[in-house]
């Protein structure tokens, strides 16, 4: 049969085992939240949705005030301009993320 000094050593080897396949084991993969087209998608959402709030509010103030066309043009500019500024912010905020997800990757141990 075997000796207790066998079983010791074959648990040993069986820890030693078990470490370097958890070291070289492959890391699972996570979904990217943010993949390039779902960030372009947004983008255009926020422009268009911003020259949408503008024209829907030059429209409005034309036909109280009967000033066709003056407020929808002045508006649609304005709402051109706010999509453009969210997209801006949208596009400084993934690229903030993405330069602390690269610090975080050379800042971690290499084993």
């Amino acid at each position: 049969m075997t000796d207790p000094d066998d079983k010791a050593k074959m648990e040993a080897l069986n820890a030693r085992l078990e470490a370097v396949k958890e070291v070289h084991a492959p890391k699972p993969r996570t979904p990217d939240h943010h993949s390039q087209a779902q960030l372009a998608w947004r983008m255009v959402i926020e422009l268009v949705a911003g020259l949408g709030i503008g024209f829907g509010m030059g429209y409005g103030l034309d036909a109280l005030f009967g000033t066709s066309p003056w407020f929808m043009i002045v508006f649609i500019f304005l709402g051109f301009a706010a999509g453009v500024k969210t997209m801006m912010r949208s596009a400084t905020e993934v690229q903030s993320k993405q330069a602390a997800e690269l610090a975080e990757q050379d800042d971690a141990p290499r084993g």
